[in-house]
């Protein structure tokens, strides 16, 4: 820019110019105003530092609740299951644990007001079973692999898989009168 050219920007904004004084202690307060976001830029870098490292602090301190909590539960775990006594027995657990979820299966698929009754007698008896077949695991444990304790586990399970076979039967038997009463009713 030449010499004219800012002489008549000056003389073209002459009374357009800010020329009254700043109040007192202006300069303080600015800085103060300066310190404080240079602070609370501070404090929000501080913020996501901690952010950033409380995420993995989380997932370590979550991995080791798991650890104790697994640690704590097998070292109160005094019971030992049928599989543990030979990888034959562990065989004969695997058919009756899947027999016996089929037949939970089964039962849960039936829905009618009739089979509710008998499906929560049959839930109550199993329950009281599977109470049984954890103080068989104590006592299996004990026992150092007794035979007699090993009969009893599996009778349990034979037991589990007769009621849950006699309750679909029944469930059955339920269905084909009811079906056949409506077929005398229709046809009278």
């Amino acid at each position: 820019m030449s010499k004219d050219n800012i002489e008549n920007l000056f003389n073209r904004l002459e009374n357009e110019f800010d020329i009254e004084q700043p109040i007192l202690n202006h300069e303080e307060r600015f800085l103060n105003k300066l310190n404080n976001q240079s602070e609370l830029a501070l404090i929000k870098e501080e913020d996501k530092l901690w952010r950033r490292l409380w995420k993995p602090l989380v997932g370590v301190a979550a991995a080791v609740t798991l650890i104790f909590t697994v640690i704590f539960n097998s070292a109160n775990e005094t019971g030992r299951d049928l599989a543990s006594v030979s990888p034959k027995m562990a065989q004969t657990q695997d058919f009756f644990l899947t027999s016996i979820n089929e037949e939970l299966f089964k039962l849960q698929e039936e829905k009618s007001p009739e089979a509710k009754l008998i499906i929560k007698d049959a839930m109550e008896r199993l329950k009281i079973l599977e109470n049984k077949y954890e103080v068989l695991k104590n006592d299996l444990s004990e026992s150092d692999d007794d035979n007699r304790v090993i009969y009893a586990m599996i009778s349990n399970f034979q037991n589990r898989i007769d009621i849950l076979k006699s309750t679909i039967e029944k469930i059955n038997l339920i269905k084909q009168f009811k079906s056949q009463s409506n077929e005398t009713n229709n046809t009278i």
